[in-house]
């Protein structure tokens, strides 16, 4: 869990980074912000940076492909500053620099980068000092209204920022250094080619392998799993498909902890379904380099995330909708010769 309630900001510098493919270029400040004699404007910009990861739950490690962290340049800068071997306004103006060179999408748009030093920021238990690194992309305009001689008057200011819309956004916390720290971010970014780059390109992030995504990810591998892989071998109905998601989602919702064996036995049963899945599930885990554990605990907050995506609904043209929790037994298909159309059967012992 992250929490910024306690938290305070130690500095703040800000610059502007342009779009590289565009031939824009970057503005840096001479000097950090001033917070002298202004009790509000520290409040409101905490919101704005911090408020938005109040929900994220991942955590990431910064990483290089070569497996040389130094090579990260967020990284490299990052350690110098925890390691005092680096002003703050210096790291800043590098960080920045090293966002221009990497904004080189066509779309990627021109935007604000706040850095700002962080104290007392909470994760899993523990306080750190944290570094924050944050870019506004979008603006909008804002109506004032105010009293003036007995009436009212309007004023408008275009090019400003809603404090609710934290466009992309990135907290670095002091801890773990040899693995990369401990990463939150955040990119409210839809297009998928302008926001690879902010992960990817600018921070190169990869998940941290803990047990909320142990849980997240395994739900995701058996949910393609039964969508994508069982028919090659076995003809399953609709219906089938439902009660195996329904089963290894009631399996994570019941268990405190995750055994392998136990559940491939509870949920798949079938031997030869039990072989194909592990196949299935060590091509997830070469492709993205996140091993599994045969054991681990049970995420709850991932088990919720993953359950909007559990669909248990069967579609009938555009007639009936039958949603399935469970009890397949209870649930016949079959086809009326007379009519010429498929039917499902439903046994229950109560209406309500």
């Amino acid at each position: 869990m992250f929490f910024h309630q306690d938290a305070t900001f130690e500095a703040l510098s800000i610059h502007r980074v342009g779009n590289k493919a565009q031939d824009e270029f970057y503005i840096l400040s001479d000097a950090p912000v001033s917070f002298e004699g202004d009790e509000v404007l520290p409040g409101l910009l905490m919101q704005y940076f911090m408020s938005p990861f109040a929900k994220v739950n991942e955590v990431y490690r910064l990483y290089h492909p070569n497996e040389e962290l130094d090579l990260n340049e967020v990284f490299y800068f990052v350690r110098q500053y925890f390691k005092e071997q680096l002003p703050f306004h210096d790291f800043s103006q590098q960080i920045s620099k090293h966002l221009y060179e990497v904004s080189s999408h066509p779309k990627i748009k021109a935007g604000e980068v706040y850095v700002v030093a962080l104290k007392n920021v909470q994760i899993e238990g523990e306080e750190h000092d944290a570094i924050g690194i944050f870019k506004s992309e979008n603006k909008e305009t804002y109506l004032k209204v105010y009293p003036e001689q007995g009436a009212f008057t309007l004023e408008y200011e275009q090019e400003a920022i809603n404090i609710n819309k934290l466009d992309k956004g990135c907290i670095i916390i002091n801890v773990e250094e040899e693995e990369g720290y401990k990463v939150l971010v955040l990119d409210q970014t839809n297009r998928q080619q302008e926001a690879v780059y902010w992960k990817d390109e600018f921070l190169k992030l990869r998940v941290r392998n803990d047990n909320f995504n142990q849980t997240g990810n395994y739900l995701k591998v058996y949910k393609n799993f039964v969508q994508e892989k069982l028919d090659e071998t076995f003809e399953l109905e609709k219906a089938d498909k439902i009660d195996l998601m329904n089963k290894s989602m009631n399996y994570f919702k019941e268990k405190e902890t995750f055994v392998q064996e136990e559940f491939e036995e509870e949920v798949l049963g079938n031997p030869q379904a039990i072989a194909m899945f592990q196949d299935y599930k060590a091509g997830f885990e070469n492709e993205f380099d996140s091993p599994f554990q045969s054991s681990f605990e049970i995420a709850d907050k991932a088990v919720k995330k993953m359950e909007s995506s559990y669909k248990s609904v069967l579609k009938l043209d555009k007639n009936f909708h039958i949603y399935v929790h469970g009890k397949r037994e209870y649930l016949e298909k079959g086809f009326d010769e007379d009519k010429g159309m498929n039917y499902y059967k439903v046994y229950f012992e109560n209406e309500s």
